[in-house]
């Protein structure tokens, strides 16, 4: 270990430790050595036997503490984890960030919600994010993370974590509603405005004998702050004349070059609509079938705004312009518009056994299709493309993926005996169907020819063998192995008069998987985890690039190699009542990375995702929890992570070597305290922060506070929340409380205020 964790490693393990799991009106099960302990009526799907790093957080936990608007954010708070969500109801770019894998690595997590696979492995960065409009903040029974990939029953892709949704299934008549506004007074450049969204959401279940149902709508109509702005190096302008324009905003970029801001690109307004029905059956005490069907709608349109005026005062946003006597050209893309029209379903069907004796077994299966998936828009300068015009139409319609998991558990000495034995077959297959067409009127027209397209399919069949083995009172041993056969297969990459297809690959790979705990005291326990993840590359990484004129392919390679990560961790583990406290030394190494770069060793350089042969991460990870520590009703919880995450080895392009991995920042801790006044009334105060970090392979994008940078941040929060009588509660918060304005490529949120009315019954 590096020298330098020593002096670290004594000072988070004085201090801090892990959020302890227990919900404050459910009592703890027997703890038994290197058992997760997860209290509560609705048990998680992970594998808590395994003796690895398990987070989690509860329905009252959320209600308490989190302003919560979307589903990710019962993710706000939990150690090493970061999810860059950028406005409300962010469909496209809310991406999970681990401990060792930044935010453009989306397919280096798993999330679950009922079983059902969200995330999406059709590509991998910020436009692959979660499904996570599939889920209502309001339906959450419980959220549990299982750090790294130390469990044989997951794929490659749970490299960096598994986060399991547990969602409502009620044991007798409920309904509830929520109605919530949030305002987000927001000044950046020359933009100063207000920008806020409106929520509701209904839900209602039952259950009649052996029939159990739960029926939620929801619906968000949000206006983000805008994302995206158009810009011009100061040092490109030329002696040509244009438009004389004022307006611009001088700054710098993230390389510290001088630049003008010209006015914002994109600036999204959504509405969106999610309904999900659930219908469960018991054909006995100890047999139930469940089905969940999930369907979510997403109309939006992203406007610009130009910051430039002519002499008459009217907003200039096409041809050449002079600025403080620079000439430039504007281009018809620069302002971009676009609409949005999104129709997606989720199908889940599991048959479980839950008897809890020598074997149990469980069938699951399901669906995620885009149904339908438009995306429009004009390739003609605005304000002309305002009232319609030449543009293009982006059809996804048809993708989506499918699985299906066999399972069983074997118990040969029944419950608590000396083997679990845990066993299954998956298979996960993934669709991508893109085609790019022209159109004559980009509102409101007809496709016509074709642009450009990309398709093809990967697949995943998996077998996978686990025994968790108490091989004495205080030892466990957890020894298991996972066989994955990869494919890829009809790969297409077409331009308007070229198709190129790609050749049928397969791969096989076995990934081992090791744990072994001891129980040191009553309090103490010691944990040490070990496991392989090989995660293969997405159909988009392979397939969705280009054609150049000489009909050769550009922006993809369908030859890439899969990922290959070892990660292993140890940690000390202290639970003693009500406190939790945990330190947990991580380490990866991972070879053959998937990074979009240039090849600098072949000429022309080629920029497009390609291989990095060696990241290797090192770093520590503590948290923390207690309740009424120091005042009867006040809750704790503290984290803190240090990491050491750098290119080892990277022969396209050697600028990067010894450089952070982008997106991994050194530092990350986060806070929260939460005041129970009474039976009634609720308080939490909440703090998170992140240290520096980059966004590119050799780290030349040293000024974060920028467009398209990525800035340390560190942020408050608050929340009042009070219940009013049995039936009804009402919340008011404060997210960004101290205004810090901080990017990640895109701008965050500036401070937001919500307010929030609850009916439970």
């Amino acid at each position: 270990m590096n020298t330098r964790l020593i002096p670290v490693a004594a000072a988070l393990l004085a201090v801090f430790s892990a959020p302890a799991l227990a919900d404050h009106e459910t009592e703890s099960p027997l703890k038994l050595v290197g058992t997760v302990v997860i209290a509560g009526s609705n048990p998680t799907s992970l594998p808590t036997q395994i003796p690895t790093t398990i987070e989690g957080i509860t329905r009252l936990q959320i209600e308490n503490q989190i302003n919560a608007c979307d589903a990710e954010d019962a993710l706000k708070y939990l150690p090493s984890l970061l999810v860059r969500k950028r406005y409300i109801g962010d469909y496209n770019h809310a991406v999970l960030s681990t401990r060792a894998s930044g935010t453009g690595n989306s397919a280096r997590s798993a999330v679950y919600a009922d079983g059902v696979l969200l995330s999406n492995y059709l590509g991998n960065g910020a436009t692959f994010a979660p499904r996570w409009g599939m889920v209502a903040p309001e339906e959450i029974e419980r959220v549990d993370v299982l750090y790294g990939p130390f469990s044989a029953a997951y794929g490659g892709n749970s490299v960096g974590a598994v986060v399991d949704y547990q969602t409502r299934m009620p044991k007798q008549f409920e309904a509830h509603a929520r109605v919530a506004y949030v305002h987000q007074p927001f000044d950046l450049y020359n933009t100063s405005d207000s920008f806020g969204a409106k929520q509701a959401s209904m839900s209602l279940g039952s259950r009649h004998g052996a029939w159990s149902w739960f029926l939620s709508v929801n619906r968000t109509d949000s206006d983000g702050q805008p994302q995206t702005y158009t810009t011009r190096a100061i040092a490109a302008g030329t002696a040509a004349a244009g438009v004389p324009v004022s307006g611009a905003v001088a700054d710098k970029d993230r390389t510290k070059r001088d630049i003008y801001i010209l006015g914002t690109a994109t600036q999204y307004q959504t509405v969106q609509d999610h309904a999900k029905l659930k219908v469960a059956y018991d054909f006995s005490p100890t047999v139930r079938a469940s089905y969940s069907l999930g369907w979510w709608q997403n109309d939006s349109s992203g406007a610009p705004n130009s910051y430039l005026r002519d002499a008459a005062g009217q907003q200039v946003y096409s041809g050449p312009v002079t600025i403080n006597g620079r000439g430039f050209t504007l281009a018809a893309s620069d302002f971009n518009s676009s609409q949005e029209e999104l129709r997606h379903l989720m199908h889940g069907l599991t048959v479980k056994s839950n008897t809890k004796g020598v074997f149990d077994w469980e069938v699951a299966a399901s669906l995620y299709d885009y149904s339908r998936d438009i995306l429009r828009a004009p390739t003609v300068a605005r304000p002309a493309a305002a009232n319609g015009g030449a543009g293009r139409i982006v059809d996804q319609s048809g993708t989506g993926w499918n699985t299906l998991s066999l399972k069983g558990v074997w118990r040969p000495d029944g419950m608590r005996g000396a083997h679990i034995v845990d066993f299954g077959y998956q298979r996960a297959a993934y669709k991508l169907s893109t085609i790019e067409r022209l159109t004559s009127d980009w509102l409101n027209g007809a496709p016509g020819a074709r642009n450009q397209s990309f398709a093809g399919r990967t697949s995943i069949d998996s077998l996978y063998v686990q025994d968790t083995w108490r091989l004495a009172p205080d030892w466990k041993a957890v020894l298991g192995a996972r066989f994955e056969h990869w494919q890829g297969r009809d790969g297409e990459t077409a331009n308007a008069s070229k198709v190129v297809q790609h050749a049928r690959r397969s791969d096989n790979y076995v990934s081992p998987k090791a744990a072994l705990a001891y129980q040191a005291s009553d309090d103490w326990t010691i944990k040490a985890s070990a496991g392989r993840a090989v995660r293969m590359p997405t159909v988009s990484e392979l397939y969705q690039g280009g054609i150049n004129n000489a009909g050769t392919l550009v922006n993809n390679d369908p030859n890439l190699k899969a990922e290959r990560s070892w990660t292993t961790e140890l940690s000390a583990e202290r639970l003693a009542g009500s406190s939790a406290l945990r330190l947990t030394a991580f380490f990866e190494r991972n070879r053959d990375a998937l990074y979009s770069q240039t090849n600098v060793l072949v000429t022309p350089n080629v920029t497009n995702v390609q291989n990095v042969d060696l990241i290797r991460t090192q770093g520590l990870e503590s948290a923390w929890s207690d309740e009424n520590v120091l005042v009867e009703g006040l809750d704790l919880q503290a984290s803190l992570t240090w990491t050491d995450s750098k290119v080892k080895r990277n022969a396209n392009f050697p600028a990067s070597v010894g450089k952070w991995q982008p997106r991994i920042p050194e530092w990350r801790a986060s806070a929260v305290a939460t005041y129970r006044v009474n039976d009634k009334l609720t308080a939490t105060l909440a703090a998170r922060y992140s240290g520096k970090q980059y966004s590119t392979l050799d780290n030349t994008d040293i000024n974060g506070f920028a467009y398209q940078g990525a800035s340390k941040y560190f942020t408050v929060d608050a929340r009042l929340r009070y219940r009013i009588d049995k039936r009804w509660s009402a919340a008011f918060g404060i997210d960004n409380a101290n205004n810090y304005k901080y990017w990640n490529f895109h701008p965050y949120p500036q401070r937001s205020y919500s307010v929030e009315v609850k009916f439970d019954w």
